[in-house]
């Protein structure tokens, strides 16, 4: 016989208090059920209502394994499953790039023993205006010759800082506003029409980088790891593509996950030959 639900619980007997819970479990379970239904019945409402209004459908939810491919282990140029990477002290001991001598004030009569070792690790980001004098010369027939300027330099920045600027804004997803404050409290004058143009405009030589590392990864490379993942873009399905393996990895996205645009992927860059 069940327990009567006025009763206190304090006077009920053990095996009373067992058919409370087991009746109030069930009810729990009853009420998740039921919600799931009507979250079920609501979202239907809710497409049936965006046909009618003619709105584009909603995209598929679509788990992807790009996080199982990057966080997972890869197999070894032998074939067999990659080891986990080092970590710890044995790894930042063959990352070492500089040595500081710390020197103490022993008292006299003392005698050297070794060195206690600790390995800190530092990150400086030092503003930096440089001057390229650029030489002139004068040729016998009247022409100027006027020296070049290093690579990579757009607009009177230096390749570092685009290069910064993108990997924050892409990879970071840090917006151009922030970038500019960033750099304004580091020290370095720039505006944010200055940011938006170096991260839009001329990257001809950062693309060219871009695909020389794809086509030398995918010549050199044992094995590589390919997957994609979907997103919707002002009303459109776009697909990115990731291709990698232990030591480089690439994106590429696109309008198409078809057999012609993945293989147009893998000839990064090369003719349809």
């Amino acid at each position: 016989m069940s327990p009567p639900d006025s009763a206190p619980l304090e006077t009920l007997s053990l095996t009373e208090l067992w058919e409370l819970v087991g009746t109030l479990v069930a009810k729990v379970a009853d009420l998740v059920a039921a919600n799931a239904a009507l979250q079920a019945e609501n979202q239907a409402l809710r497409d049936e209502v965006a046909r009618l209004k003619g709105l584009p459908p909603r995209p598929p939810s679509r788990p992807s394994g790009m996080e199982q491919a990057t966080g997972g282990a890869g197999p070894d140029e032998s074939g067999n499953k990659r080891s986990r990477r080092r970590r710890g002290a044995k790894r930042d001991r063959e990352a070492v790039t500089t040595e500081v001598v710390v020197p103490a004030a022993p008292p006299p009569g003392s005698r050297f023993k070794s060195y206690q070792d600790i390995l800190v690790r530092e990150l400086t980001l030092t503003p930096a205006v440089v001057r390229y004098r650029r030489e002139r010369w004068a040729t016998p027939s009247g022409e100027t010759v006027l020296a070049a300027l290093p690579a990579g330099i757009v607009g009177g920045f230096g390749p570092g800082l685009r290069r910064f600027l993108l990997v924050a804004h892409a990879q970071g997803q840090v917006t151009t506003e922030r970038l500019a404050s960033l750099l304004a409290g580091i020290g370095i004058e720039i505006s944010k029409r200055q940011v938006v143009r170096l991260l839009t405009s001329r990257l001809d030589d950062l693309i060219t980088e871009d695909r020389e590392v794809l086509r030398a990864g995918l010549a050199t490379a044992r094995w590589v790891t390919v997957d994609d993942t979907a997103a919707r873009h002002a009303r459109q399905d776009a697909f990115t593509t990731q291709i990698g393996d232990g030591r480089f990895t690439a994106f590429r996205s696109g309008t198409s996950k078809s057999r012609e645009a993945f293989l147009s992927v893998l000839r990064a860059g090369h003719g349809a030959s």
